[in-house]
């Protein structure tokens, strides 16, 4: 019976220690360090899909993937990355895919901003069009420039600007993640 239990006990050792290591190493390639050896995320992000609500049944997609570097805390217009969206019903829409300029976030609300580099809409290419996201868990909300403006907007929109998130995200369909802007000031 007690060599069971010392089996058992360098076998949980063991499972331990190989856990404990695979975590670090699973952890330290995600992570990087700061000037004091402690983790350091990102300054600002801006992640997920989802489908917007409408009535009638459009098929409307939004997708981000924004994200503003540690080392870039104090300036939101080096954000990089792209967002995507794609608004379709009964088999006629569009498309349009854009290149990150800005990334602020406050709390679980992100602005967005960037220029349209393909698209199948006449004239939108090279447009800065903003987009705007509450997270509220799977109930987000999303907003955007071209509410209030013809079109995709004026193609001097300025960086980080869009409207209120108005929209809701319809239910089941995803969910956006925003990762709070904290600059030291």
């Amino acid at each position: 019976m007690q060599r069971r239990t010392k089996v058992a006990v360098l076998g949980v050792a063991l499972l331990l220690t190989v856990g404990l290591t695979g975590s670090a190493v699973a952890a330290g390639s995600a992570v990087t360090s700061g000037a004091e050896g402690r983790p350091q995320r990102e300054a600002a992000a801006l992640t997920g899909t989802a489908k917007l609500y409408r009535s009638l049944g459009d098929d409307i997609t939004f997708s981000f993937d924004a994200h503003l570097a540690a080392k870039d805390d104090a300036d939101p217009m080096k954000a990089t990355g792209t967002f995507e969206w794609s608004h379709y019903l009964n088999g006629d829409g569009a498309w349009a895919k854009a290149k990150v300029d800005c990334l602020v976030t406050g709390g679980k609300v992100a602005v967005v901003s960037g220029i349209v580099t393909d698209t199948n809409l006449p004239d939108a290419k090279g447009t800065r069009v903003g987009i705007s996201v509450h997270d509220l868990g799977h109930r987000d909300r999303l907003g955007y420039s071209w509410a209030t403006t013809e079109d995709l907007g004026p193609k001097d929109l300025p960086k980080c600007v869009s409207s209120a998130p108005f929209e809701k995200v319809k239910q089941g369909t995803g969910d956006f993640t925003v990762v709070p802007w904290e600059p030291q000031f």
